[in-house]
């Protein structure tokens, strides 16, 4: 486990990409609710929209100050942890607030450091805590990288998706380098694949090509189900337990979970 760790039964995910609409707060939120089915989980709302505090039924006048005060340093983050309506997960959310963050973080000397800070009296408070990042490399997403232990990124079967990962990999290697050393790409999951589009099944085979085990074996699907159920406040798995996006995020929560125990035994 990486130094940055909560503890030693923690891990810390910060889930990215900086390119938008590729269905990284719905994986967020999806893979949070499926992993509390086993686990203590926390989502950390890192993204002003706040779509994931959205996608978990929180409405905007039930927010606290959420993300921005934990930057902030104006609250402690047990404070600001708030109960999802969902057994075993809870969320620090994000409001309009978060927006001015970055510029506000800009002239402090440990400004990377911001969260990963936060994130440490969170110790032995949660097994695993996810961050869903903005859509871009700023200092948000940097202060993600530092704080967490792994990097989990959508990919969208689509065209022209592989464009930005490398310029993502490299950040990743920036920030080993800088600032975590032991930072890792916890993996790559394939979303919106569509078994009746040959271009999904050709991104997959690209991706599987150039990053090879690095991909997750788990495929989410384009589902109607995982849309009805954002749009309802409420991740798939409690919108439509049967359908075959909550069948999906299930199985990648159980392989995420099979890695981390392989890599512990190993």
């Amino acid at each position: 486990m990486s130094s940055n760790s909560v503890s030693p039964t923690t891990r810390i995910i910060a889930v990215t990409n900086q390119k938008g609409g590729v269905g990284k707060t719905t994986t967020t939120i999806n893979l949070a609710a499926a992993l509390a089915r086993k686990q203590r989980v926390l989502l950390v709302d890192l993204d002003p929209q706040g779509n994931a505090s959205t996608g978990l039924g929180i409405e905007y006048d039930q927010r606290n100050i959420g993300t921005y005060a934990a930057l902030m340093q104006e609250a402690e983050p047990q404070a600001l942890a708030q109960p999802t309506e969902f057994e075993n997960l809870s969320i620090i959310t994000a409001n309009n607030e978060l927006a001015g963050a970055e510029l506000e973080m800009i002239a402090d000397e440990r400004r990377e450091y911001r969260l990963r800070d936060a994130l440490r009296s969170l110790e032995g408070d949660y097994d695993t805590i996810l961050i869903d990042c903005p859509p871009s490399l700023g200092l948000l997403t940097l202060n993600a990288l530092v704080a967490a232990d792994s990097v989990l990124v959508p990919l969208q079967c689509e065209f022209f998706a592989l464009e930005g990962i490398s310029q993502l990999v490299r950040t990743i290697d920036r920030v080993r380098r800088a600032f975590n050393a032991d930072l890792h790409l916890e993996g790559i999951v394939l979303t919106m694949y569509d078994r009746r589009n040959n271009l999904s099944e050709l991104v997959a085979q690209d991706a599987r090509g150039f990053f090879g085990e690095q991909v997750l074996e788990t495929l989410i699907p384009r589902n109607i189900r995982i849309s009805e159920a954002q749009s309802h406040g409420s991740p798939v798995l409690n919108y439509d337990a049967r359908s075959t996006g909550a069948v999906a995020y299930v199985a990648l929560a159980d392989e995420l979970l099979k890695r981390t125990e392989n890599r512990t035994k190993a």
